[in-house]
């Protein structure tokens, strides 16, 4: 099938997200940096929310021409959804229609210095997430037996630290050998896929950028199977056929 509307020029699109999530990075840093607390600035500028809304927008304008009421995705606030290990969880991206989950997404980035420590928590985090939202999806947590898309997109920063290979330690067994000397940039790769190959998200986006060509709007994508294309096409194929079902709801 022919893609129309945002989808049949999404790389453009795209392309203004990335520029969106530089400009409010440096503006983040920039105004911590004014107010003396330099390394709060660092930290902020790495973990503000806001850097990733150029592609909420976005995915929010694609739910939309889905078929989706926009008073139904909610990106700002009222995220959080009930968790079976723990009493609930702040997602980045929701839409909810009449009392049913029908897609949730985490919307995530990293910037260095610190690539090693970083990984292990966004890694932990988002297989976290999808086990207790899975779990309370069997128990009913969330409307009817209809089950929900969940999507994980990630953009990390291009640098020579988050692309040169990287040691493991092995003191009592050996890692599975995709991991020796991989970057960073290929462990994610590797963490995005496998999280669709085992089912715990519907689809995946990862993308490479640096500050210097971001302010473009410039990004790579190492895989062609974790494209924002591909990711995109995924969440609209899902709300397209659910918003033929509103009705019955």
């Amino acid at each position: 099938m022919e893609s129309t509307g945002l989808l049949a020029d999404l790389p453009k699109f795209t392309r203004e997200a990335v520029r969106l999530y530089w400009e409010t990075r440096a503006r983040q840093l920039q105004k911590q940096k004014e107010a003396g607390g330099s390394d709060q600035g660092l930290r902020s500028a790495v973990t503000g929310g806001a850097q990733m809304d150029g592609f909420i927008e976005l995915l929010t304008k694609l739910a939309v021409e889905a078929g989706i009421d926009r008073s139904h995705i909610y990106y700002r606030d009222s995220l959080e959804l009930p968790g079976y290990f723990r009493p609930n969880k702040s997602w980045d991206f929701l839409i909810v229609v009449k009392n049913q989950l029908v897609a949730a997404l985490e919307a995530k980035s990293q910037v260095g210095p610190s690539f090693g420590n970083n990984f292990n928590n966004r890694t932990e985090e988002a297989m976290g997430s999808a086990l207790d939202l899975w779990t309370a999806f069997r128990e009913n947590a969330f409307g009817s037996a209809v089950r929900p898309w969940i999507g994980y997109m990630f953009l990390l920063e291009e640098s020579k630290r988050s692309t040169s290979p990287v040691s493991v330690k092995e003191p009592h067994f050996k890692v599975f050998p995709e991991f020796r000397d991989s970057s960073y940039a290929k462990r994610y790769e590797l963490f995005c896929r496998r999280l669709v190959l085992e089912r715990h998200y519907d689809s995946a986006a990862f993308l490479l950028s640096n500050v210097e060509k971001g302010a473009n709007g410039d990004y790579s994508e190492p895989a062609n199977d974790l494209t924002f294309q591909s990711f995109a096409n995924s969440m609209v194929a899902h709300l397209a056929a659910f918003s033929g079902r509103i009705k019955q709801l």
